[in-house]
């Protein structure tokens, strides 16, 4: 399993050696699975730190508020040497990884924000879960946006299209297509119920730059860029969801072919995989597909974490060449099936019955077949995962500050930005109309009246402002080219 010109991730050792993952194939994707207490997020501690540790930048989900530890160097004790010793590295040296953390709410990271241009409206319509008729409404909202050169940027420009769809559908209808008033309305609900959830929190500016999540520290090793999702995947487990699919298809448009090198340009871990796919349309599931396949390509490794192999599309698990599977129960006949879907994924090893240890592998236990030099999977092996250099559980909130504060990326998307976008423009218009109507209104024909307070046409401009939304830019005419994900063509 040595190739002379490509690194070694060490994952453990079986009884008769050790296993490690070839850095020349981490490319070619994996799956860390297992029921939970069995050491998924052991396992994933210990391949993050790992890529770090060659100089690959990574990205982890927080989904449990649990990861920070791998930030700090880990505790000394006779157990982690004794492991040590059983599995390797033979000279465990205990330190923290480089870390810059990441929060929607700001809270725990630093804001991560996108635009709604950049999120595009296949991925927006996931987000709000919308049918089929109500995501062609969206799609002509962003197209109506893309050609009057308006930015989306924020959910009140998105509210600020809505209305304007609503005001013209008779003359955007023929061009365009149909606006159903119930589609508009429908659209209008699950904004408000993203609201709810904090989903504004998520749009706007400054908005998240790639390169930001590419960087390697001083000494040259990989950034590990924490996403803190605890509240996230709790309150909008959707809006988690679609911040990942954002991020696969940003850096298969943005990063340049490279083929097999010696490491990954990036690796990108999904926690808590199936919500990718569950109830997701079988045009989107597709594309993630096409991605997951094309991205190798780029030096991008995509691992994904789950409790069972099902979770996960056939057309998606066969491209997972690296695979560390953990115990599951067979408790159901569902259970059994995915033990039985988990065993057959792998390559048989004729000293190891696959099935039977799924249900018997002892916590921190894994069975692993990983890409040789030849790109062929290793026939399974049980294996006992090495300890992570790094401190398991997480570190303190003082320490999480200090990092944060210290962080290269301190202050850059600390402040929100508003620039003029489609709320801002429209409001513009709707102000210019009323004047135009007031010049062209006839004198008052008594020299009692009064004329109306100056505040009134303010107020009444006001109102039409805060019923609309804010976003697209100034470049009239041009088509806002998005990922593949988030594309209305699903194309630049």
């Amino acid at each position: 399993m040595s190739d002379s010109t490509s690194p070694e991730l060490l994952i453990g050792a079986s009884p008769e050696r050790r296993v490690a993952l070839l850095a020349r194939m981490a490319n070619r994707h994996g799956l860390i699975a297992g029921a939970t207490g069995t050491g998924k997020t052991v396992t994933l501690q210990v391949l993050a730190q790992a890529f770090s540790d060659i100089g690959v930048p990574v990205l982890v989900p927080d989904i449990k508020g649990d990861f920070s530890g791998i930030a700090s160097a880990g505790q000394e004790s006779d157990k982690l040497r004794q492991r040590a010793v059983r599995t390797g590295p033979d000279d465990l040296q205990l330190q923290g990884a480089p870390v810059v953390f990441w929060d929607v709410f700001g809270e725990q990271g630093h804001p991560l924000r996108l635009t709604l241009a950049e999120l595009g409206p296949v991925l927006l319509a996931r987000l709000l879960n919308l049918n089929e008729t109500q995501t062609g409404v969206l799609q002509i909202a962003f197209r109506v946006a893309d050609d009057n050169g308006w930015l989306l940027l924020d959910l009140k420009d998105l509210r600020a299209m809505l209305n304007h769809l609503h005001e013209q559908r008779a003359e955007i209808g023929p061009r365009y297509g149909n606006i159903s008033p119930a589609s508009l309305g429908a659209i209008q609900r699950s904004l408000l119920a993203l609201e709810g959830q904090g989903g504004e929190r998520l749009f706007g500016e400054p908005a998240l730059v790639l390169d930001d999540f590419l960087q390697t520290a001083a000494d040259g090793r990989g950034v590990v860029n924490i996403l803190h999702a605890e509240r996230l995947y709790r309150d909008s487990p959707l809006a988690y969801a679609c911040i990942l699919l954002w991020l696969l298809s940003e850096l298969f448009e943005q990063l340049p072919e490279r083929g097999d090198a010696d490491k990954p340009r990036f690796v990108l871990f999904f926690d808590e995989a199936h919500l990718l796919f569950k109830d997701s349309p079988r045009s989107l599931v597709d594309r993630i597909e096409q991605v997951v396949r094309l991205i190798r390509s780029k030096g991008v490794g995509v691992y994904f974490i789950t409790q069972s192999p099902l979770d996960l599309p056939e057309s998606v698990l066969g491209q997972l060449g690296n695979r560390i599977q953990h115990a599951l129960r067979a408790f159901t006949p569902r259970d059994q099936r995915a033990v039985r879907a988990a065993a057959q994924t792998f390559r048989s090893n004729p000293g190891l019955d696959t099935e039977t240890a799924i249900t018997e592998l002892g916590v921190g236990e894994a069975l692993v077949s990983v890409l040789d030099a030849k790109g062929s999977p290793t026939p399974v092996e049980r294996v006992m995962v090495r300890p992570p250099a790094s401190q398991m559980g997480p570190i303190s909130p003082e320490q999480r500050s200090r990092l944060i504060r210290s962080s290269l990326l301190a202050g850059v998307y600390d402040q929100a930005v508003d620039r003029e976008s489609a709320y801002e423009i429209l409001r513009a218009q709707a102000e210019q109309a009323l004047q135009k109507k007031a010049d062209a209104a006839p004198p008052p024909r008594s020299t009692r009246s009064r004329a109306a307070p100056a505040s009134a046409t303010e107020n009444l401009l006001g109102s039409v402002g805060r019923s609309v939304l804010r976003t697209f830019g100034t470049q009239i005419g041009r088509q806002l080219a998005r990922g593949l994900l988030g594309s209305l063509t699903g194309k630049r």
